[in-house]
């Protein structure tokens, strides 16, 4: 199974994906992290582009074709990114469970990327003023909605967790 964690930055996506991980024993992809390795080898880091992602992909049909359960930790912006992930588990004739995680306290979102250090060497975290102007495109399919500003880390996960039981009671 895939299951791809999408959301502004500061949402909460990367606790909750560790959460997950925890329980389900998954396979951790976070662009992040990815990103941020090939940045420290790249002369130019503008020469990034889609690379994170392209990297993650592979590493996701790898994991997939071994029979792993997979959790993506993305931004995952664009509609186009969202369908390669949709492509991808497709491919793999694996199952995939798409989560957006908001915080729709403006609030609190604020304080949460203004507050927030880095986990990852090196990494440079966005802005407030750049998470608010990230092109983020509307959803057009179907997935779980979880407002972090509603339930705790530890209950969205716990939501994902029986979305997924569900989801695979239902095939």
């Amino acid at each position: 199974m895939l299951i791809v964690l999408s959301g502004l930055p500061a949402t909460g996506k990367t606790t909750i994906a560790k959460l997950l991980c925890c329980k389900l024993h998954a396979t951790y992809l976070r662009i992040d992290t990815i990103e941020q390795a090939i940045v420290a080898s790249l002369r130019n880091p503008s020469d990034l582009g889609a690379l994170g992602y392209v990297v993650a992909y592979e590493l996701a049909s790898v994991n997939l074709a071994l029979g792993n359960t997979v959790i993506a930790d993305a931004v995952n912006p664009l509609a186009v990114i969202r369908e390669t992930w949709r492509e991808l588990a497709g491919n793999a004739a694996s199952e995939i469970v798409e989560i957006e995680i908001v915080c729709s306290d403006k609030v609190e979102h604020r304080r949460r990327a203004e507050s927030r250090e880095t986990d990852i060497p090196g990494h440079t975290l966005p802005t407030w003023d750049e998470v608010q102007n990230r092109k983020y495109e509307s959803w057009a399919s179907d997935r779980l909605v979880i407002d972090s500003a509603q339930v705790s880390a530890e209950d969205a996960s716990q939501m994902v967790f029986d979305s997924i039981k569900l989801h695979s009671k239902g095939r």
